[in-house]
């Protein structure tokens, strides 16, 4: 059944039973009592490849103060969802639609010629920019973009951020980047070099202090007459592992007993936090015995430069908290905070150490005015080949490594798999609310299961924003998520079910319960595993899988997927299964 508004059907899990609520008519009316208070100041921070629980007030050893103040001052959530990749989750985010609806399927790499899997953010889909805009709001946004077909220096610049409602951007078009010398850097709608932009000064430049610096700068030059909303994009702490040498320097020795014991470690202080359960356990190890790592002081540097990523991120968001309350705009700024995918165990950088570049011998120094349109560089501006291989020791420009698969596990502790996948390692993202003039409640927790495509309606709701029918001639396609105004006060969600899709990786959860199948890709092809189904209200790391014991919920909620994904274009896919 297609949802009008915010809903006709909702399933709501109340103390282990489903009750159904239905409504008709427009979206709810914002829950908290601050409507005769101007319009809220919004700024959406999203982190990138980072797990469930590297921040420090859910879990992990970076130092994270800014962040873990606006959690105390604020609420976290321990049920929120991303889409497991960063194209759709970005596309969901921004539009509050499944990433298929918006034609980012999977990445954007590829025009698969089907609805779902253009590559290419669909104009019948509206960005929270675009509506925000036409409402009065002053928009901004700096860092990763990665929302338009394989861009190259003459591509068409119609889903650049200018063109999807944004009056200002700093960052990079691409996917990632070395963080010392980005390729696609961009400037409005303008590629930056050395010589055409005077902020742009390589021998001293760092790219997620760049996305702070700039985004400071906006809340600085924004226009005063207008509510400000900011999408702060980071690109920490995506490959390559890079960062200021005094930043990796600080956790020399943190790692040093190894990801098992690590991972058990992590397990207490989440307990203690509150952000799992008491007597959760953690999921099967998924690697080498740190014992048997024969390559331990190159895995620790990738993991203390995993984590300087990271602390380097915190500072800057510290900067713009402080510019927020230089302009006496912090306590009426609804600030949110989320990454776009579980902790990423991509192999970038293993075997024998050697050069980036396939051809070493023909690499040519850039010059100031070159323009890098790759994301893995070969060389860097003073001439150094970039290299990569398992005894790199991760950091400075000229390697280009990813942390590899061992340390995303402690990444995602206590959760199963990582990025792609959609068991809850892919899946689970933290949320941080903060907004000191509209929440009551501080340093709460919030159990209600809420997804990333729930971020526009909520904005749209708390600003008193109808979600548009049309938009600039096109159709726009009906929101998909629902408001979180009210678990602001610790109201329930209401919705049929929350729905996933990536590579044929499917999920759906309905209540506690999820269905959850792998499949297993060959090139152009698929297989898929069964269904698996678990209790995630007494099981959050899948570990008893209780299919065959309920074999009706197990079909009832394969229907519902099926459904599913016809209705949001998962289906036809390019993939095609193998019986």
């Amino acid at each position: 059944m297609r949802k009008l508004k915010f809903g006709l059907v909702a399933v709501l899990a109340v103390a282990g039973s489903i009750v159904i609520v239905s409504w008709r008519g427009s979206a709810p009316k914002p829950v908290h009592k601050q409507q005769d208070k101007k319009r809220p100041n919004i700024i959406v921070i999203l982190s990138d490849d980072m797990g469930f629980s590297d921040l420090g007030c859910y879990g992990g050893e970076a130092e994270t103060p800014n962040l873990n103040m606006l959690a105390k001052e604020g609420l976290r959530y321990t049920q929120f969802y991303n889409t497991a990749r960063c194209c759709p989750s970005r596309a969901s985010l921004l539009t509050g639609l499944d990433p298929h609806q918006a034609g980012m399927g999977w990445m954007t790499s590829n025009d698969f010629k089907l609805p779902g899997y253009r590559g290419d953010l669909s104009h019948n889909a509206v960005t929270i920019a675009e509506v925000l805009k036409s409402a009065g709001y002053e928009t901004a946004m700096t860092g990763k973009w990665h929302l338009n077909f394989d861009p190259n220096p003459n591509t068409n610049k119609q889903n650049w951020p200018l063109q999807r409602g944004f009056d200002h951007y700093y960052g990079i078009i691409l996917g990632a980047a070395n963080y010392f010398d980005p390729g696609y850097l961009t400037r409005g709608n303008t590629l930056v070099n050395t010589t055409n932009d005077p902020e742009y000064h390589p021998e001293h430049y760092y790219f997620t202090d760049a996305i702070s610096d700039n985004s400071v700068k906006f809340i600085k030059e924004r226009d005063k007459s207008k509510p400000l909303f900011m999408y702060v994009a980071y690109t920490a702490a995506h490959w390559p592992m890079q960062a200021p040498e005094a930043a990796i320097a600080k956790y020399k020795g943190r790692f040093d007993k190894g990801w098992e014991e690590l991972r058990h470690e992590r397990l207490e202080r989440m307990k203690k936090l509150g952000v799992i359960k008491q007597d959760e356990e953690l999921s099967p190890f998924d690697g080498k015995p740190w014992a048997t790592e024969p390559d331990k002081p190159a895995m620790l540097r990738r993991m203390e430069t995993y984590a300087a990523m990271i602390d380097v991120m915190d500072q800057g968001i510290g900067r713009i908290i402080k510019q927020l309350k230089a302009d006496g705009m912090y306590d009426n700024t609804l600030i949110f905070f989320l990454q776009d995918n579980g902790a990423c165990a991509e192999i970038v950088g293993n075997g024998e150490v050697r050069p980036v570049a396939p051809n070493p011998n023909r690499v040519r120094k850039l010059g100031p005015d070159s323009l890098i349109y790759s994301i893995k560089p070969v060389t860097t501006r003073e001439g150094k080949l970039v290299m990569e291989g398992k005894k790199v020791m991760a950091g400075p420009a000229d390697t280009y490594v990813s942390y590899m698969q061992e340390w995303a596990n402690v990444s995602t502790t206590p959760l199963r798999k990582f990025k792609h996948y959609v068991h809850e390692g892919g899946i689970s993202t933290p949320l941080i609310v903060h907004w000191p003039d509209g929440l009551k409640a501080k340093g709460e927790l919030r159990g209600q299961a809420g997804h990333e495509m729930d971020i526009m309606p909520t904005i749209l709701d708390i600003t008193k924003t109808p979600y548009p029918k049309t938009y600039n001639g096109h159709t726009i396609t009906p929101v998909e998520g629902i408001s979180l105004a009210p678990s602001f006060e610790n109201k329930p969600l209401t919705r049929e079910a929350i729905y996933w899709d990536h590579e044929m990786n499917k999920a759906i959860r309905m209540g506690n319960w999820k269905l959850v199948s792998e499949a297993d890709l060959k090139g152009m092809t698929y297989t898929s595993a069964p269904w698996e189904l678990y209790d995630i209200s007494t099981d959050r790391s899948e570990l008893n899988n209780v299919a065959a014991k309920h074999p009706d919920l197990v079909k009832k909620m394969n229907d519902m997927w099926e459904a599913y994904a016809k209705r949001c274009n998962v289906l036809p896919s390019p993939w095609k299964k193998v019986e």
